[in-house]
């Protein structure tokens, strides 16, 4: 049997070696799937040459302005949330307006990210590492978050109106 070559071996990034980076994305407009899909991309690691499946190799995401993102069709209308009570026949839900008129708009962000993100220890982890707040500021300027700019990544990522 042959033995394997360092020039046959597949590269896997051990958690000591990840360079974590800050990303701050402003959600005004954008449209809440393809951001999505963005976001769970970055926690993911995806976008890194150095991507390892097991390993958490992705960065922090900081979503601002989570009131401000949009639907297409009429999805903010129609589109409902569901959780159950616990209780017999307890299955409660609420629309996409409902949630983003309500207390905590970022959460239909999260919800989006989280269902993107694979189901499992690693998949939290990941998921502990986006931050969304529905106001512009954000508590992790320390951090030097760099901006992305997903408007300008695709003309389909934003909704004028």
């Amino acid at each position: 049997m042959k033995a394997l070559t360092s020039a046959t071996r597949s590269f896997v990034a051990k958690p000591a070696e990840v360079d974590k980076k800050w990303i701050v994305i402003d959600a005004t407009g954008l449209v809440v799937g393809r951001l999505a899909s963005i976001v769970a991309m970055r926690l993911r690691g995806k976008h890194k040459p150095s991507f390892t499946p097991h390993v958490d190799c992705g960065d922090n995401v900081i979503v601002i302005n989570a009131e401000r993102v949009a639907f297409t069709g009429r999805k903010r209308d129609q589109k409902n949330y569901y959780h159950h009570t616990g209780y017999i026949g307890g299955i409660k839900e609420r629309s996409a307006r409902f949630i983003l008129e309500g207390r905590f708009p970022e959460r239909v962000v999260e919800k989006a990210v989280e269902r993107m993100l694979p189901r499992g220890p690693l998949g939290r982890r990941q998921l502990a590492n986006l931050r969304v707040y529905k106001g512009a500021t954000h508590p992790h300027e320390a951090q030097q978050p760099l901006a992305l700019d997903v408007a300008a990544l695709n003309p389909k990522n934003t909704r004028l109106g």
